[in-house]
């Protein structure tokens, strides 16, 4: 008898893991500037055929088939006059947090960002410069989602080492509840309001459900691996300062 080569299947948690991060990378690429290649994956089909099972596994539920837009221009279109252009030049629909007062919180935009950042910079990264080509926001949406994407890859990578990955969950837990899913809502919320733009109907039906989906996962996270912190308390201290996801 010959040894058999299949790979074992992947555990429920593992598929679950994976499911999160193909729904935050995707999302990311599609909340970002339209590119050609973005469009092309909407009409052939691509993109739907990756995030519908994704969605499946971590909601049981099916994901629509929806219309792409008729051309690159159209989907460049829908996107600029949604989250670039508006009155008094302001988006409609900012896709950065510290355009929203009430995110903000009494903190100026320079506070914020660093609160962002501070994330970032314990996990190595840092936002591109303008000498790379472009240059990120760190409290924009698309850049937040990476983010999760790759706090992801590490739990992944943690488990499959044998080594502890709650400080990734835990990362991942506070990074949710207090940048990702209160920035959805408020592009939710916004969205409503201007949703007579022309945005391409995956884009669109992404903001919807989204921010339901964050404060799920976020549950989800606080079940594995405790509660956030509440604001002001010690262990929020803590956890400001990276303490607990080392």
């Amino acid at each position: 008898m010959t040894q058999s080569t299949v790979a074992p299947a992947a555990s429920p948690e593992a598929a679950h893991l994976a499911a999160e991060a193909t729904l935050y990378r995707l999302a990311a690429v599609l909340l970002s500037y339209p590119l050609a290649e973005t469009q092309q994956a909407l009409e052939d089909g691509r993109l739907s055929a990756t995030l519908a099972p994704a969605w499946q596994t971590l909601t049981g539920e099916a994901w629509p088939a929806l219309p792409p837009s008729a051309s690159l221009e159209a989907l460049e279109v829908g996107y600029m006059a949604t989250f670039i252009h508006g009155r008094r030049g302001k988006p409609r629909v900012p896709l950065v947090a510290n355009a929203y007062e009430a995110l903000l919180a009494g903190q100026t935009p320079g506070s914020y960002m660093l609160n962002v950042q501070a994330f970032y910079r314990h996990f190595d990264l840092q936002a591109a410069q303008g000498d790379e080509g472009h240059t990120d926001e760190p409290d924009h949406l698309a850049t937040m989602l990476e983010f999760c994407t790759l706090l992801c890859h590490l739990e992944s990578r943690a488990d499959a080492d044998g080594r502890d990955a709650s400080p990734y969950r835990r990362a991942r837990r506070d990074f949710i509840a207090r940048h990702l899913a209160p920035l959805l809502h408020a592009v939710k919320a916004s969205y409503a309001d201007a949703a007579d733009q022309g945005l391409d109907a995956t884009l669109a039906h992404l903001i919807e459900v989204l921010p339901d989906w964050a404060d799920r996962q976020r549950a989800r996270l606080e079940a594995q691996a405790g509660p956030c912190p509440a604001p002001g308390s010690k262990a929020a201290a803590g956890a400001a300062n990276q303490a607990m996801w080392d």
